[in-house]
């Protein structure tokens, strides 16, 4: 192609362009050689129209000027039309890299469409912006979405923690009724029957803030990642009869699970202030150690949600590693108990990071170890990245499937 111009006129796009045969082939018609389009959805690329073609007779080196009418889609969304030759059954040329018209149009929300530009490209070149554009998105779509529907969040946390004790007759209150419950069954275990202490404080009053302040991290991931992999599932109305933003429920998990450590840090602060008398000012510290945390349990909820809908004993397998998970991380025993060639795998274990980082703004007065803390960041930055580009190659199939 060597020139073009489009024009909108109501909802049809009206294409004009010269085209020439580069090739040392004869484009005719009687061969299956044709000109058409392909309209295509942009921000996931599914191809939604394979247009109408017209009838193509070009000699090598010879060129010629056609005119097109593409309609535009009246469902709201952003599109891209490539206009190439086409040889039936074969291919199109904008496939094998030749140059093609590549035109970007919109429809609005209510109906109105757009007509946002047009270029003679190549696909190279368009692929190399898609995978730049891929890129962008993969770091901003994820919070960006959460930000987006953050009030839609907010009313389905409401209705996860006060919908789990409707009926009962403690209500709410089991919220802060069940931590404190699973704090004393592990301190019973533990400290009493076991008789476990730390160093430094062998008092069991000792060994009840260090085994509190280990558990508070571990209480909002453990309950966030054990309903990850059903959540889906549970929620199959929403996702089979509703346009409903699937990538938020695992969210709600996550903000369930900060619900109930809110009570857990409550309870714990009250410990302080009866066994110490103060809540030390480190604890100021703990906003910087909630960012990595969130990032990291959002990113394991939106990978074992997205896979639980195609592998259905995941709920039953997730149990069994979430137990694993929580006896080699040193919440309830010493650090100083862990055999030495375990010591170096277990600092491999992010919970494990967090674990100290808590227990040295809360116990210690310190502020956490920056070092171990800046890699647990990252590593869950992209574990937060992964886990969500998982859930969105995946979430087109949910339908069908569930």
């Amino acid at each position: 192609m060597t020139a073009a111009n489009v024009e909108l006129s109501g909802s049809v796009l009206k294409v004009h362009f010269q085209l020439s045969n580069q090739s040392s082939e004869t484009w005719a018609s009687d061969s299956g050689w044709a000109i058409g389009y392909q309209l295509f959805d942009e921000p996931t690329g599914t191809l939604v129209i394979d247009g109408a073609r017209a009838p193509l007779n070009l000699a090598p080196s010879e060129g010629g000027a056609f005119d097109l009418q593409v309609p535009v889609p009246p469902e709201p969304g952003v599109y891209t039309i490539c206009v190439s030759p086409v040889h039936e059954h074969v291919a199109w040329l904008h496939e094998q890299g030749s140059p093609f018209l590549l035109i970007e149009a919109s429809v609005s929300d209510a109906g109105s469409p757009f007509l946002a530009g047009w270029r003679i490209t190549a696909r190279s070149a368009v692929r190399r912006k898609r995978m730049l554009r891929s890129a962008l998105r993969a770091f901003t779509l994820p919070a960006a979405t959460v930000w987006t529907h953050r009030s839609l969040v907010r009313t389905l946390v409401r209705r996860d923690v006060l919908g789990r004790y409707s009926g009962s007759f403690g209500g709410a209150f089991w919220a802060v009724l069940n931590p404190l419950l699973l704090m004393l069954t592990y301190f019973f275990v533990f400290g009493i029957v076991l008789n476990s202490r730390f160093p430094g404080d062998p008092s069991r009053s000792g060994f009840t803030l260090y085994y509190l302040a280990g558990f508070l991290p571990w209480l909002a991931f453990s309950e966030a990642i054990g309903r990850a992999p059903f959540t889906l599932i549970e929620h199959r109305g929403f996702i089979k009869k509703l346009v409903f933003p699937v990538e938020i429920l695992p969210v709600n998990l996550v903000v369930s699970g900060l619900v109930t450590e809110f009570f857990g840090i409550i309870l714990f602060a009250i410990a302080l202030l009866l066994l110490r008398g103060h809540v030390p000012a480190s604890a100021l510290y703990l906003p910087l150690l909630l960012i990595p945390q969130i990032l990291f349990t959002a990113g394991i909820c939106w990978f074992l949600s997205a896979l639980g809908v195609f592998v259905r004993d995941l709920a039953q397998i997730n149990g069994f590693i979430v137990t694993i998970w929580f006896f080699i991380t040193p919440i309830c025993y010493a650090e100083s108990m862990v055999p030495r060639q375990g010591a170096a795998l277990m600092t491999k274990n992010p919970i494990y990071v967090l674990v100290r980082a808590y227990r040295a703004i809360f116990l210690e007065s310190r502020a956490p170890d920056w070092t171990p803390l800046a890699w647990m960041s990252a590593a869950s930055l992209v574990v937060f990245l992964l886990g969500h580009a998982w859930f969105y190659k995946l979430r087109k199939s949910f339908a069908d499937i569930i």
